[in-house]
């Protein structure tokens, strides 16, 4: 039986997509590669064996980045008894900074690893060592051109399996939701964003005059999150039934980190989209802009957009069947439902 390593770090963008595939490899052995202080440590199932090491990535002050780096080796060293002892056939690793020991072990031990990159723009991981994967899938087309000399195959982003079936409401929200209000979900990732909630509720008494069912997602780090009340408007600083919302939705305002943006093409939402401005290298803008090329979203800027002419914006979308209708077929044109799937074949029948 062979034998898979993955290696998926840090953040839900990274870990979510590495667990739906891992879920198409149940003909197969998985260990998960990871850190001691990251997400992978309660969301990855006790049924994978969890191998921990020393990785860090080489940001902060000189001094950290000395330090980091020395880590970063000896997490390489680590990673190659780990192949070694465990007998490792593959790796398959979703980026990140657990990524380059990972590929770097693998080289050292000859054993053939495979690249999964989310977002248009390669993480600084990707760009430097990614090369050195047999094989960097890619979950947009456009990330290829990033990539020069590299072997790149365009297979998607995988979701989580709830995004891929009819989720359903709670009774509470099937009642609110069951008038003939347009609903519209704002939300700014797990952590929030209090500068999209902030233009939400700025926008949000013309939106509900005109017609709307405000769900809003604030995250747990707004100083503001009761100021605006309505009661067609409901706020939350988490949900754990995110499919079940964006499935309900009829638009969506939300930031465009890459596996929010792949969740929205299975759903086929239209979405009017603010990239998180601080994001590494602007990359949640790049997402973005494939979006709006393609007709399937609306892009602005957090710092150069009003309120108003957000306001303007998404009344003209709620006012247009049509354009909704349009926007959400290009929305679905641009998603590859079956990505688990199509990864776990390649992985399974490729080395």
């Amino acid at each position: 039986m062979t034998r898979i390593l993955i290696a998926a770090s840090g953040t839900g963008g990274h870990l979510f997509p590495a667990l739906a595939v891992a879920e198409k490899l149940s003909d197969c052995d998985i260990e998960w590669l990871g850190v001691s202080d990251r997400l992978e440590t309660t969301l990855v199932p006790k049924t994978y064996p969890l191998h921990i090491v020393t990785a860090k990535g080489l940001q902060g002050n000189p001094i950290r980045k000395v330090f980091n780096g020395l880590q970063l080796l000896w997490s390489i060293f680590q990673t190659k008894q780990i192949l070694s002892r465990r007998k490792i056939d593959l790796i398959f690793t979703t980026g990140g900074y657990i990524a380059a020991p990972a590929i770097l072990a693998a080289n050292w031990q000859g054993i053939p690893v495979v690249l999964h990159e989310s977002n248009v723009l390669p993480g600084k991981v990707t760009r430097l060592i990614g090369k050195r994967a047999d094989t960097l899938l890619t979950g947009f087309a456009e990330t290829a051109k990033y990539l020069p000399g590299a072997k790149t195959l365009h297979l998607g982003t995988p979701v989580r399996a709830d995004f891929l079936t009819p989720q359903p409401l709670s009774a509470d929200l099937k009642e609110k939701l069951s008038g003939d209000r347009l609903v519209i979900l704002a939300m700014g990732g797990s952590q929030g964003a209090v500068g999209l909630n902030q233009l939400v509720r700025q926008c949000a008494a013309q939106w509900i005059e005109a017609g709307a069912f405000i769900l809003h997602i604030t995250g747990k780090n707004d100083p503001d999150v009761e100021s605006f009340q309505d009661p067609n408007y409901l706020s939350m600083p988490f949900a754990h039934d995110i499919a079940a919302l964006v499935q309900n939705a009829d638009f969506v305002i939300s930031r465009s980190g890459a596996s929010a943006l792949t969740e929205l093409t299975i759903t086929k939402t239209p979405s009017l989209l603010i990239p998180y401005p601080y994001a590494a290298e602007d990359h949640q803008t790049l997402n973005a802009e494939v979006f709006a090329k393609h007709g399937a979203g609306l892009l602005v800027q957090q710092n150069q957009v009003t309120p108003e002419a957000l306001t303007q914006m998404v009344l003209e979308v709620m006012r247009s069947p049509e354009k909704r209708k349009n926007m959400s077929e290009q929305t679905g044109a641009l998603g590859i439902p079956e990505s688990a799937d199509k990864i776990a074949h390649f992985l399974k029948t490729s080395f």
